[in-house]
Parts: structure tokens; C-alpha cells; sequence
């Protein structure tokens, strides 16, 4: 981002309300895990050729849905255990 960009951005935030002023950092933090999920697609894709090529045999849909399932366990319990405010900032919005 450009300085001038950036710098119209600023002016623009510091005009706001403070509740707009959270909607925009709710839709900036959107804006960063929506990022973040389509690169994590991206990688997943990319090695899809390896896989294949090793002879790994895909997963079915009840397996994925287990590890899923997991993760999010592994990832609620990390929140609990860092506290309240890790837990708001975890949130996940998909």
C-alpha cells in the first residue's frame, strides 16, 4: 500500500464512530482470514500433484470431517487455556 492510500484510509478511520471504527476492524480481520484460508487452499493444492504421484490414497469425507473435527478441538482448547480476550480474537467468522 501506497503512502497515499494509507494516508486517506487514516483520515477516513479518524473521522468514524467508535463502533464504526470496530466494524472496520472486524471486516479488516475478515479480510485477513479469508487471505489466510485461500493460502492455505493454495498449499493444499500444490502438493496434491506429490500426493498422487507417491501413491497416498485420498481421504474420504468422513476422514476429513474427523481431522476437522480435531483441529478445532486442538484449536478451542488453546484458546480456553490463553484466556477470554485470546478467545474474541480467535473467533472464527467462516
Amino acid at each position: 500500500m501506497n503512502a497515499t492510500v494509507e494516508q486517506v484510509l487514516i483520515t477516513k478511520i479518524k473521522a468514524l464512530s467508535p463502533q464504526q471504527v470496530a466494524e472496520v476492524v472486524d471486516f479488516v480481520e475478515f479480510l485477513a482470514a479469508k487471505s489466510a484460508k485461500r493460502a492455505a487452499f493454495d498449499r493444499l493444492l500444490a502438493i496434491a500433484p506429490a500426493l498422487e504421484a507417491a501413491g497416498v490414497e485420498p481421504m474420504s469425507e468422513a476422514e476429513i470431517a474427523a481431522e476437522v473435527k480435531a483441529s478445532r478441538a486442538e484449536r478451542r482448547a488453546r484458546l480456553v487455556a490463553s484466556g477470554p480476550a485470546a478467545k474474541d480474537a480467535g473467533a472464527d467468522r467462516s
